[in-house]
């Protein structure tokens, strides 16, 4: 699977403009990861790029998110690692987040929010004024993109990565995509 089929098969089902950031924002922190883990980029951003592929057909609900978007990927023949870290990435699923791919998708979900939120409360609400001292801050403040779930950004630790790792290879990621996600 390419990028250019996985985006249209995404597109095919998504509207909601801030869910398709979201999910350019969670596949370029996938791509950062691999190459940091010297894994394949391609493979990780796919997976992150259609990791909400269900969201909008289920309603956003989260008792069935992640299975339905691992049954369409599955019906469209995507690599069974990515099948499987999109079912995986959804904690009410019960899959086991085996491997790097599932536990990056896991945690790179809930930091992009993070991310974004920061974007938003920054000067000129750009990424290029955010900075990882600035996102640790926000972080601790749990009155802060309240919806954010901290514990989902700190198992970034069972990567073998610090919270201020993860972050920066997320922060920098997400800067380098910063006119598609218009932060």
């Amino acid at each position: 699977m390419d990028r250019n089929r996985a985006l249209e098969e995404l597109m095919l089902r998504i509207e909601n403009q801030n869910l398709l950031k979201h999910s350019f924002a969670v596949e370029a922190i996938m791509r950062k990861c691999a190459s940091h883990f010297h894994d394949d980029p391609d493979l990780w951003g796919i997976a992150g790029l259609v990791h909400d592929i269900d969201l909008e057909r289920v309603n956003y609900d989260m008792s069935v998110h992640g299975m339905m978007g691992g049954d369409i990927l599955e019906a469209l023949d995507f690599d069974k690692t990515i099948v499987y870290a999109v079912r995986a990435h959804n904690p009410n699923n019960q899959y086991e987040r085996r491997r790097k791919i599932d536990k990056a998708l896991y945690c790179a979900e809930a930091l992009s929010e993070l991310i974004t939120a920061c974007a938003l409360a920054a000067p000129g609400k750009k990424l290029g004024n955010v900075d990882v001292p600035f996102v640790l801050e926000k972080f601790e403040n749990r009155s802060f993109a309240k919806e954010v779930n901290r514990e989902q950004i700190a198992s970034c630790l069972e990567l073998g990565l610090s919270l201020e790792q993860m972050v920066a290879l997320s922060l920098e990621a997400m800067k380098e995509i910063s006119d598609v996600l218009e932060l």
